[in-house]
């Protein structure tokens, strides 16, 4: 068994080093030529379209959570509110990421722009 795991890990070794040393050819976008049919206005007002899309629905959907939770919140039992404590950690941490990704998106057009 012991032969077979040494066998199986230089393999696997072999396997990665010819893997890691494959060379890879690569261009810029100024060695493209001929012409482009995409037109950058409309590339750009389609990316700033997309993510205040994606912005707000993230916040509505965020905001109507937060009111259905507040409201059970209230209308709870004590047993119940303590249930909806422990799902209001995961509607922060998911209401953050909406932000944030909305956030990162739109830092990340912005610099593709000036580009």
């Amino acid at each position: 068994m012991k032969k077979l795991e040494k066998i199986i890990t230089i393999l696997v070794i072999s396997m990665v080093i010819i893997s890691l040393t494959t060379l890879s050819y690569g261009f810029g976008v100024s060695d493209l030529k001929g012409t482009q049919d995409v037109q950058v206005a409309g590339l750009k007002s389609a990316g700033n379209t997309m993510i205040t899309i994606i912005t707000t629905i993230g916040v509505v959907i965020s905001v109507v959570v937060l009111i259905v939770i507040g409201i059970k919140y209230m209308i709870g039992s004590t047993s119940e509110k303590a249930e909806y404590k422990k799902s209001l950690m995961p509607y922060v941490i998911g209401a953050g990421l909406v932000f944030a990704a909305s956030s990162i998106a739109q830092i990340i057009y912005n610099l593709a722009i000036k580009m």
